[in-house]
């Protein structure tokens, strides 16, 4: 259920804010953005931060590969789980993705599209964590999005290099559900990318 909702809001607001440091944590919580991607942290602030995004109506996604004094083990996850606010949680591992789903966490299996390798690596971890959406970097690699669509209809999110207003206009074009960026002035072009998906509907 929590999923279908922020499903919801993704249609309204593709844009998710990806934060790297306190500064940029609190200005997102400002923001009409509703979905906040947490890529700092520590095992000391990480349950206040998570708490505060919730205070302000947000959806919290931690990072688990990028905060500090998280283990890559399943152990990793019950600490999200029974000490934060969390709502999800991002990561490249697929075992703790996996994991994750047992305790309802909304799960973002992040994957670097560098080469082939990297792309069926991709296609292994979808298949063994079921992720509910994957995150494609560098986010205009959109021509690895129809090979990600073909092989899974788990919903895309372009992260990474995203810098204009054309690059998330090619993003959302070439298959992806949403748009994870670091520049906030991205979150200013919400309306023109739902006229964009109201004239796709149309055609």
């Amino acid at each position: 259920m929590k999923f279908q909702v922020l499903q919801k809001h993704l249609l309204k607001s593709p844009v998710i804010l990806a934060v790297k440091d306190e500064e940029s944590l609190l200005k997102a919580l400002k923001s009409e953005c509703k979905i906040i991607f947490m890529l700092f942290g520590n095992i000391c602030n990480i349950e206040e931060y998570t708490r505060l995004a919730k205070q302000h109506g947000k959806y919290i996604f931690v990072h688990l590969d990028l905060v500090d004094g998280i283990t890559n083990r399943e152990i990793a996850i019950d600490f999200i789980h029974q000490y934060t606010k969390a709502d999800g949680v991002i990561s490249t591992r697929a075992r703790l993705l996996k994991y994750a789903k047992k305790f309802g966490l909304i799960t973002v299996l992040r994957i670097f599209m560098l080469d082939s390798m990297a792309l069926e690596n991709g296609y292994q971890n979808i298949d063994y964590s079921n992720p509910d959406m994957i995150e494609i970097l560098p986010g205009i690699a959109t021509k690895a999005f129809a090979l990600i669509k073909e092989y899974s209809d788990i919903p895309i999110i372009a992260g990474g290099l995203i810098r204009t207003k054309q690059d998330i206009l090619q993003a959302l074009t070439d298959g992806a559900t949403a748009i994870s960026s670091t520049r906030f002035e991205l979150n200013e072009v919400n309306d023109i990318i739902q006229e964009f998906i109201a004239n796709q509907a149309e055609q």
